[in-house]
C-alpha cells in the first residue's frame, strides 16, 4: 500500500491536483517546487515510496534531481515517474537512462496515474516491472 509520495513540480496547482488524485491511498504527500528542495526532503524523510517528477523547473530541474538522486542511491530504492509537459524526448529519454520507472505526458488521465502505480507498487511495498509505453504517449 502506498504510504509516502514525494511529489516534485515548480506549480502549486499541479501539487494541489495530485492532492485529489492521491486521496484514495490516504497517503502522506511531501512537496517539493525544484529537485533540491526534493532532494532535501529524501535527506530527512524515510520511508518515501513513490517520487511523482517534473522535468522543466527552476534551481535544479528533473534531469539534474535524477543524476544527484541516483548518485545518492535514491533511484535504486524509490521508483521515479517523470509527469511533465516537457515537449524535449531528449530529457525524457536521458530520465528513462537516468532509473526513472516510466513517463506520463501531461495533462494525463487520473485512470492511468493510478493503474502505474497499481503496477510499479506490489502490495509487499516492492517495486514491480512494467511496460512503460503503455504510459508515455510521446515515445
Amino acid at each position: 500500500m502506498l504510504k509516502k509520495v514525494l511529489v516534485v513540480d515548480d506549480s502549486e496547482m499541479i501539487h494541489k491536483m495530485y492532492r485529489l488524485v492521491l486521496n484514495r491511498y490516504s497517503c502522506e504527500i511531501l512537496d517539493a517546487m525544484d529537485g533540491q528542495q526534493a532532494l532535501d526532503l529524501l535527506e530527512r524523510h524515510q520511508g518515501v515510496q513513490l517520487i511523482l517528477l517534473d522535468i522543466n523547473m527552476p534551481v535544479m530541474n528533473g534531469v539534474q534531481f535524477l543524476e544527484k538522486a541516483g548518485a545518492l542511491g535514491f533511484t535504486s530504492r524509490i521508483p521515479v515517474v517523470i509527469i511533465s509537459t516537457e515537449g524535449k524526448e531528449s530529457d525524457t529519454i536521458r530520465g528513462l537512462q537516468l532509473g526513472a520507472k516510466g513517463y506520463v505526458k501531461k495533462p494525463f488521465n487520473p485512470t492511468l496515474l493510478h493503474e502505474l502505480i497499481a503496477k510499479l507498487m506490489l502490495p509487499s511495498g516492492e517495486v514491480a516491472d512494467f511496460d512503460q509505453r503503455r504510459y508515455a504517449n510521446t515515445l
